[in-house]
């Protein structure tokens, strides 16, 4: 009899996980308290990125997926066929630009680090990069162009891995929310309440996006991933002028800081559908999801910097979207040692769309006893750099009585 596994989230990182463990055999089941891609993974820019990650784990991480997504793009469309959208799956690369002098060399040092890592990070002079992109502005001192990044469409990109899971099997239950664990009459966790009733699995995986943290306290294995908030702006559509996924060197910086307050830095790239998707920004305010009109006035005038053409472009709408931020700046994936059974993919913050593939096989292999491609060591949930946060988590937990009254995921 197949293993049978309960994934909580239905975003890009459960979807993958889905696919992935419905393919090697497993009895899948997902839930999810909204619907599939209705959360993080349809508010955001669906980064495929070795660019802003310096040498460490998570580029080794992001490294792995880069290897698995033109394959797995080839595979759903074979599986799913022509009349399954598009995941406008685009290896169009990136463009790192420093305006300043000061940032030039902190650029250049940051691509030589990140070749001595394995990274196709190729130094050019800005004439070059204005070959290709020939909007760029005149403000560019220095710029790294990186081949290996690449584009998807988010929420297609989900619904995609989703539809594969299913036709190997798996379930989908969406609109269906955690009430609660449940544990046998030893105490060993053994499924969740929903409004459904009970449901029943050997292993629960959450993958809840910025909600894993409510979702495993509710479970009793506090966990220290808190909501980071970035806006987007949208243009209306135009001919194609941006080429490649182009961002200041500002973007590094803002994705590896852990201060709380508004960041604002430019990553500006054309969508399939002609419009221009221009980011970005990060702010801890809890789930607060009024919009920021000065994180988007920061994010269009440093757009404007790199686009001067930008000025004149029409906006057609703004969003925004809560990433999983990890107080370490690593995801969790693996087993609880906690709560034997308990399982975590998540804390990847604005990577999640990039390394969903690569956490999907880490978990997959994990889980099959097999030895995963990585080590999936530096990802586990008792790695030394997350001991102090667990426990001030787990003081939260008890401060709020740890049993919430409302469901969370």
């Amino acid at each position: 009899m197949a293993s049978s596994v309960l994934i909580v989230g239905a975003g890009i990182i459960g979807a993958a996980c889905a696919r992935a463990l419905a393919m090697a055999g497993f009895d899948v089941t997902v839930v999810d308290r909204g619907t599939v891609a209705g959360g993080t993974s349809s508010a955001c820019e669906g980064n495929l990125l070795v660019s802003d990650k310096g040498p460490g784990h998570e580029l080794v991480l992001a490294q792995y997926a880069t290897s698995l997504w033109k394959q797995t793009v080839s595979d759903l469309t074979e599986q799913l066929g022509d009349a399954f959208p598009s995941v406008e799956y685009d290896p169009k690369g990136g463009l790192v630009v420093a305006t300043t002098g000061s940032g030039a060399q902190a650029l250049l040092d940051f691509a030589a680090s990140q070749r001595g890592a394995g990274v196709d990070a190729r130094v050019i002079e800005p004439d070059e990069a204005r070959r290709l992109e020939p909007d760029l502005g005149p403000l560019a001192e220095a710029a790294v162009h990186y081949p290996e990044d690449a584009q998807v469409q988010p929420a297609i990109a989900t619904e995609a891995l989703i539809a594969s899971a299913r036709r190997f099997g798996a379930r989908v239950l969406e609109n269906t929310p955690v009430l609660g664990p449940v544990h046998d009459s030893s105490g060993v966790l053994i499924g969740i309440g929903s409004p459904a009733g009970h449901i029943r699995a050997e292993r629960i995986l959450i993958a809840a996006g910025p909600w894993s943290g409510e979702v495993a306290r509710m479970l009793g294995a506090p966990l220290p991933v808190r909501p980071r908030r970035g806006e987007l702006l949208v243009t209306t559509r135009m001919r194609h002028r941006i080429f490649h996924k182009v961002y200041d060197a500002d973007y590094v910086g803002a994705v590896g800081s852990d201060d709380s307050a508004l960041q604002t830095s430019s990553v500006v790239e054309s969508t399939a559908s002609g419009t221009v998707l221009i980011g970005s920004s990060r702010q801890q305010v809890g789930f607060d999801s009024r919009m920021r009109v000065d994180a988007l006035s920061g994010i269009a005038a440093k757009a404007i910097r790199l686009f001067p053409f930008l000025a004149d472009a029409a906006v057609m709408r703004s969003y925004g979207g809560f990433r999983p931020f990890m107080p370490d700046h690593l995801p969790v994936i693996g087993e609880d040692p906690r709560m034997p059974g308990l399982w975590h993919a998540t804390g990847h913050e604005g990577a999640g769309i990039g390394l969903s593939l690569a956490t999907a096989e880490l978990i997959r292999d994990l889980m099959l006893g097999a030895d995963p491609a990585i080590d999936a060591a530096p990802f586990s949930v008792g790695r030394a750099s997350l001991a102090s946060h667990l426990s001030a988590a787990a003081g939260d937990a008890v401060a709020s009585n740890a049993a919430p009254r409302d469901a969370v995921a």
